[in-house]
């Protein structure tokens, strides 16, 4: 039943690789529940709250995705979200952090719109090619660099902006443990490589006195101070319409991006597109919907899926491992908190280059397609967003089309996407 319901058969998958793969998925992502709490917290927001809102909107998310899309794909708050929401919306606007919830809300009621009329499953097909292969480059180096940073590789650097970091220092040496053992094994081809590096690297970090074991075990989850606490009416404020385009906007680009991404990566996309996409974009509304009740900001897809289907998960029954492993961290978040960003970076960092794959995709020999992939690769990283670099890389799209006088390859949906980008960008300049 298993088998005939995932199609394992036909995606060449077994149920070993994707239990191998959601485990894997999950550990590269845990951090999230750890994480989120910490930033949503300088928001007001009550951090037991948030730790349960987390897992249970991860859950519902990517189990969507896995049991209506089968697409190893999972999902969780995103980072620039949460950041956003705490940080731009909360602490700078002055929002309160229930109405901030309303306006997430509301953005999931318009992403579900949007979903069911098929536009956004428009804007993921009406994407170039030369943009699609980019983009699964471009996150592959921006993984790489969130890794190199969790490992603290790369630091800041007054003078050059970036540089190498402290080689004496023990969580440093600890992380290239771990990419030097991940590395040999992945060579090697030893089946869970990723994952072995992961718990290696954990191992190796405890006994060196980085990290802990664990102070506990299970911990009751508290939903009660955050659960059903979003104000839609002071949501509905026409102040906040701003807020709710920004939601909107930072969203709808930066899960396209990793959707092309990681199903670039997975070898998903046929004839250019990606089947069952309107199943694929149901998952996050239905995850922002029910994660601003819980009690989180926004959903989205997470480009670390892409760790999962490197040890071989293809359909969606790895995302029912990632959903219960979630719905299980909410009793025991001090277990999957024992598992520090120095010990998922090696993993980061080398997804990141299986990633780049896609660049031999793109037609070099032809600049007006070289040069905006190009763009989108080097403004990920640098910009720390998938969202501003397929933004830029639609951009000079079409100025290198329009100016190879091969405007009639642009379609539609590019032109629309260009002016409004442009116009966001000339409203960001002029602010």
């Amino acid at each position: 039943m298993i088998n005939r319901y995932f199609r394992l058969a036909e995606n060449r998958t077994t149920v070993r690789q994707e239990l191998l793969g959601g485990l894997t998925t999950f550990l590269t992502m845990a951090y999230i529940i750890v994480v989120n709490p910490q930033i949503l917290s300088q928001a007001g927001m009550p951090a037991e709250g948030v730790v349960f809102a987390t897992c249970v909107s991860s859950a519902a998310a990517t189990l969507v995705m896995g049991l209506y899309a089968n697409y190893p794909i999972a999902l969780a708050p995103g980072m620039s979200l949460n950041a956003y929401f705490t940080y731009s919306v909360c602490l700078g606007m002055q929002v309160p952090w229930r109405t901030a919830l309303g306006v997430v809300f509301l953005s999931g009621v318009l992403f579900l719109v949007l979903t069911v009329t098929r536009i956004r499953e428009q804007i993921v097909n009406g994407i170039p090619d030369c943009l699609k292969h980019s983009t699964a480059t471009g996150i592959g180096f921006f993984i790489a660099f969130v890794g190199l940073r969790n490992a603290k590789l790369v630091v800041a650097n007054a003078a050059t902006f970036v540089g190498l970091g402290n080689l004496s220092d023990h969580a440093v040496q600890t992380a290239c443990f771990g990419v030097v053992v991940t590395l040999a094994l992945m060579v090697r081809k030893i089946n869970g490589a990723i994952l072995i590096g992961i718990f290696g690297t954990t191992l190796l970090g405890i006994l060196r006195g980085l990290s802990n074991w664990p102070s506990a075990i299970f911990s009751m989850p508290h939903a009660s101070s955050t659960f059903l606490q979003l104000d839609l009416r002071g949501a509905v404020h026409l102040g906040l319409l701003e807020i709710l385009f920004a939601f909107l906007f930072v969203d709808l680009f930066d899960n396209v991006g990793t959707l092309v991404g990681v199903c670039e990566q997975g070898g998903f996309i046929q004839d250019g597109k990606i089947p069952r996409v309107g199943r694929v974009l149901l998952a996050d509304a239905v995850g922002t919907i029910f994660g601003s009740l819980a009690g989180t900001s926004t959903v989205t897809s997470y480009i670390e899926s892409a760790a999962g289907m490197a040890v071989g998960a293809r359909t969606g029954l790895s995302n029912l491992v990632v959903a219960a492993l979630f719905l299980g961290a909410m009793f025991c978040s001090p277990l999957a908190s024992a598992i520090p960003g120095y010990a998922t970076a090696p993993a980061l960092i080398l997804v990141g280059a299986l990633m780049t794959q896609s660049i031999a995709h793109i037609e070099w020999r032809e600049f007006s397609e070289a040069a905006p992939a190009f763009v989108t690769m080097l403004a990920m990283p640098l910009t720390f967003s998938i969202a501003t670099g397929l933004s830029l890389g639609l951009i000079s799209y079409t100025v290198a089309k329009v100016a190879a006088g091969k405007y009639r390859e642009i379609n539609a949906l590019v032109w629309i996407l260009t002016a409004l980008f442009i116009l966001r960008y000339a409203y960001l300049a002029a602010a």
